[in-house]
This record gives structure tokens, sequence and C-alpha cells, in this order.
């Protein structure tokens, strides 16, 4: 199965952002905890590598605590600060505030130097589509100034907005890339909700969430549907769980695609447990 969406909007998004990235100082650029290099735009890279970036983890609460850790030590040695937020806390919100800030000084010292005077520092965030971006917007300012939502696709237009009086934030839509060349991109990707559900084959997304399960969290799998980690065929996994969990047609048949519906929501709701689908 290859997965392509490039929504028409998105296209002159990427455009505006590389239009944009002259009046800003440095980009928060926002990634999922759970696949944090999957949820990196490549088409975007090549425009930031000569901005200042701080990269924001997003959805730390979801993902594995350990596997985190490793990810900003992956970052950090790149030279690229990194944080991991769960954007109900309070205190990672402060802290996102202070990198922020840290990095503005810098550009605003080298900006004194040069005899232009001082301004409050203005930052670029960037992120794939359902990465989080309008809520950790919203919880910086203290309130509701950017549409939220749990499906891809929210912010449509860049809209600039004050974080108290330490920095200016330019919000930009989520941005895909056309085509997913490494197909287990595309499924984590999904597997996490990026793209919008109804343009994809959910069975294949789940069975690949069960198979990286199987190698790497068996207990979480076995606590929630008493799969084995030797399971090996897949419609016998599905016909287990549907029956377990009530996923049934009139006859007693299981059906495949409500089987699909619950194992995606119980691993982006974090009922499957705190689980990462890569590692550095």
């Amino acid at each position: 199965m290859t997965i392509q969406w490039f929504p028409g909007h998105m296209s002159k998004a990427k455009r505006e952002v590389e239009e944009k990235l002259k009046l800003v100082d440095f980009v928060i650029e926002l990634l999922d905890a759970r696949a944090p290099l999957s949820s990196q735009n490549p088409m975007l890279q090549q425009a930031l590598q000569n901005k200042s970036k701080m990269v924001v983890l997003m959805k730390k609460d979801l993902a594995d605590p350990r596997t985190t850790e490793k990810w900003l030590t992956y970052f950090q040695e790149k030279n690229i600060p990194a944080i991991a937020v769960d954007v109900n806390d309070k205190a990672d919100i402060k802290s996102v505030i202070q990198l922020a800030k840290e990095l503005g000084q810098e550009k605003m010292k080298k900006l004194e130097k040069k005899g232009i005077k001082p301004r409050p520092s203005r930052a670029m965030i960037v992120g794939i589509p359902n990465v989080g971006k309008s809520t950790l917007i919203n919880r910086l300012v203290n309130k509701k100034i950017a549409k939220t939502g749990d499906r891809p696709g929210i912010t449509k237009h860049q809209l600039w907005i004050k974080v108290k009086k330490d920095f200016e934030l330019l919000d930009t839509p989520g941005i895909l890339w056309p085509k997913f060349e490494d197909q287990t991109v595309a499924h984590r990707l999904a597997a996490i909700g990026t793209i919008k559900d109804q343009l994809l084959s959910l069975q294949d997304i789940v069975a690949f969430v069960i198979r990286y399960m199987q190698e790497h969290y068996p207990d979480s799998l076995m606590e929630r549907y008493q799969i084995d980690e030797n399971m090996d065929d897949m419609w016998d996994i599905f016909v287990k769980i549907g029956k377990q969990r009530g996923a049934l047609e009139s006859g007693g048949n299981v059906n495949f695609d409500k089987v699909s519906d619950i194992v995606l929501r119980d691993l982006r709701t974090g009922r499957l447990g705190r689980i990462t689908l890569e590692t550095p």
C-alpha cells in the first residue's frame, strides 16, 4: 500500500513557510515523541538548515519515556536544543518558553552588536498535521487563539501571536510531504493519526502496529488483548481481538474494520501503554 496525501493548501503553505523564514530569528519544530524522525518533514529540512532551531517532542505522555530520553540525546548530540512536552503540564510549558527565550536572546545580542534596536525575538512554529501545534500555542499564550482538534489539517493560514513579552510566534499550517518513499514511515505516521483515517487501509496500519508491539512491547499486547508475541497469523489475531472486544457483525462474524478502529483508538489514547514506534 502506497500512502500519498498532499492537499493543495499544504503546497501553498510550504511556499509561504520558505518566504516567511526571512522574518524570523529561529524555528520551533514540533515532532511527535512517538515517531520523532518519521514526523520530521524532509521537505522543510533544507529550508530550515540555515536557521537556529529548537525541537519540541510533543505528546511525551503517550511515548515510551526511556526512548524519549534517547531521542533527546540524539538531537542534543546534533547541537539541536530539544525538549519533551506534555501540553497539560505547566512546568513543561514554562520550559518551552525558557528555551525559546534563550534561543531568541542569542539572536538579539547579535542584532544589538550591529546597532539594531532591541525588539522581541521572532519564532516560526512548524510541524506536521495533528502534532499538537495549536494546543501548544494556546498553552504558551494561556488563552485560546489557535483552533484545536484531533484531526489533521485544522490550521490553514499563518498567524502572528505574542507570547507574553518574551517573543512573537508565527503559526503555520501543518505540512506533509507529497510521497512517502519509506512505507514504514508512512505506517508510523498513519498509526499516530497524522494522515486522515478515511484515506487509509486501517487494517494494514493495525497489522503493522501489532507486529511492532509483538517485537518491542509484548507485555502491553498481552495485557490489553491477551495476544502472545508468538501468535503469527494476523487473521487469528484480529478474530481474537474482535471477539474479546465485541467487534461483531450479525451472524457473529468479526468486523475487521471495527477491530482496526479499536486498536488505533487504544494506541492513540495511551490505553495500550506508552509506546514509541521508532528508536534513534
